[in-house]
């Protein structure tokens, strides 16, 4: 998962009312994968870092959406959430990126195999591949942005039926569940 979508599932979770989700869903029991070898762990990284491209340009396209996440959480002054943004939560990404590019490198070499990795790997050092990577930023910010507009259009729909569901289960404050 690219950095900005996670960044963007993060915003959205912030963002989701938590009132409207009376119970979790339990958790999808996984099947167990044999943990990648070293050298697909190595091509794995490296086809992470190509894909991400300059980290910095990364990072720094994560501003705007940490501002919202600070006003989220209660500074509403824009400059002061801003600051914060510069001061603190870039310098914590910045310090922890090798972390997370390890996490994905993980993610990629338990779904795609060392060919696989190797493929993309090479288009991402052709022509094509490094524009890809360069206009990344961009289109994850168009991503957030659709992501972002689709939720708010789809909220007030979805928010009814959760309640309405949460009735039928009879599920809520002091109720029991109903017997299926």
């Amino acid at each position: 998962m690219r950095l900005q979508t996670l960044l963007a599932c993060l915003c959205l979770s912030v963002a989701l009312p938590e009132a409207s989700l009376a119970q979790p869903a339990p958790a999808p029991k996984a099947n167990p994968v044999p943990a990648p070898d070293a050298a697909t762990l190595k091509i794995a990284r490296e086809v992470v870092m190509q894909m991400q491209g300059d980290r910095t340009a990364v990072l720094n396209t994560m501003g705007a959406p940490m501002v919202g996440l600070m006003q989220q959480m209660g500074v509403k002054e824009p400059d002061r959430a801003q600051v914060l943004v510069q001061e603190v939560v870039i310098p914590v990404l910045t310090a922890h990126y090798d972390e997370l590019l390890d996490i994905q490198a993980r993610g990629y070499a338990s779904v795609l195999g060392k060919e696989d990795l190797q493929a993309v790997g090479a288009f991402y050092a052709s022509p094509a591949g490094r524009r890809l990577a360069v206009a990344q930023p961009q289109l994850a910010q168009a991503q957030m942005s659709g992501m972002s507009q689709w939720m708010q259009s789809v909220m007030p729909d979805m928010q009814g039926k959760i309640v309405q569901a949460i009735k039928a289960h009879g599920w809520g404050p002091g109720g029991a569940a109903k017997p299926k």
